[in-house]
């Protein structure tokens, strides 16, 4: 039986797995077949922790409780940030995270580190059918590549391609792709976007991120599409006035959602439309990108908390509006990622990858011998 440690470590939370398969299934499975037995999940505040050596440490001690023995045969974190050369200085807290420390300290063997979005990546194809709400049904093609896109604190992007009877997963950066209006309101959007920050260009995870729908507005109230509520707009200024201690506040972004789907807000409910709309348009565009018949997963936690919105027919709408190719999206089955443990989930298959690689490679090198 081989021993699985996954993680998802935030600057607020770090989510850590314990899963298991036993060798026969992991050697025969590829990752998009493997279900993998979660035996023990633990959430921590991350901030609570000078080091993440120790965490993990009072986390696998907790796990002997539930496992007779409790001793990892591979590892892999999703990590908010960039890895380089495995790894990882992380933005919101004190811990520097190196891979080759990290097996030593825990006594792992293999042990890897990934972004976040590439963990989703991985996470797709571990997705049951009650993980995901169809948007579209489109053509499924086993063959074809996947695409991924989720917005959350920014916009993430990541395709799979299929190789060897399994998908490899790429992230990508294409969050930062310039901003395309569609209107004359997104191109009054823009410019103020360029005019507040003193930018010379927006990207789109500035207008598709939760930041994004903030911006949206603060550019309508601005701008005096429709008065303010009292109730947002004290948060909107408790927000904006206190930018080192955002941690402890409620989102706006989640308030302004909330007041759209329940359409009390006429402000709020402006903002998620023009949102929504950017949201499907990005979402049309990397899919013509990649053409990702074998299917195109919106993740993200803004994504999920905004289902009825996306449900309501005018991310589709933005999705398919591309002129004259307008045809090939129809054949692109889009799903909506609502099981927020994805990334764990492909933590949790990445560490299977890597130990069924490392027990192929040992056997290969034990019959060269």
């Amino acid at each position: 039986m081989a021993q699985l440690l996954a993680g998802d470590i935030g600057g607020t939370k770090t989510i850590l797995r314990l899963a298991q398969a036993s060798d026969e299934v992991i050697q025969a499975s590829s990752s998009h077949e493997l279900q993998l037995e979660t035996v023990y999940e633990q959430r921590y505040p991350s901030q609570s922790y000078p080091e993440f050596v120790p965490m993990v440490k009072e986390f696998l001690a907790a796990a002997g409780a539930s496992v007779s023995e409790v001793k990892p045969d591979a590892a892999c974190f999703a990590i908010a940030g960039p890895i380089v050369d495995n790894t990882c200085q992380l933005t919101n807290l004190s811990w520097f995270l190196r891979s080759e420390f990290l097996s030593g300290a825990l006594n792992i063997k293999s042990v890897q580190l990934i972004n976040d979005f590439e963990a989703i990546g991985y996470g797709v194809l571990g997705l049951q059918s009650e993980d995901i709400y169809e948007l579209q049904a489109g053509d499924p093609l086993d063959t074809a590549p996947k695409a991924v896109l989720g917005a959350g604190t920014g916009l993430g992007q990541g395709f799979l391609l299929p190789c060897g009877g399994e998908y490899r997963v790429f992230p990508s950066e294409g969050g930062h792709v310039d901003f395309a209006p569609q209107s004359e309101l997104e191109f009054q959007l823009r410019k103020y976007l360029l005019e507040k920050h003193c930018i010379s260009r927006v990207s789109e995870e500035r207008v598709v991120s939760g930041m994004g729908i903030i911006s949206i507005y603060q550019f309508l109230r601005d701008r005096q599409y429709a008065n303010e509520s009292s109730e947002i707009g004290q948060a909107m200024d408790a927000w904006e006035r206190q930018a080192g201690q955002r941690n402890q506040l409620e989102d706006p972004a989640s308030i302004i959602s909330r007041a759209a789907t329940e359409k009390t807000d006429l402000l709020s409910q402006k903002t998620m439309e023009i949102f929504i709309r950017a949201y499907g348009s990005e979402a049309g565009n990397i899919s013509l990108k990649f053409l990702p018949r074998g299917g195109l997963y919106i993740a993200g936690g803004v994504t999920a908390k905004n289902l009825p919105l996306m449900k309501t027919g005018e991310f589709m709408y933005a999705f398919g509006n591309k002129g004259r190719v307008s045809h090939l999206l129809d054949k692109v089955p889009v799903r909506v990622v609502v099981n927020q443990s994805v990334g764990l989930i492909g933590a949790a298959l990445k560490a299977s990858r890597n130990y069924k690689e490392r027990i192929w490679e040992s056997g290969r090198e034990f019959a060269d011998e």
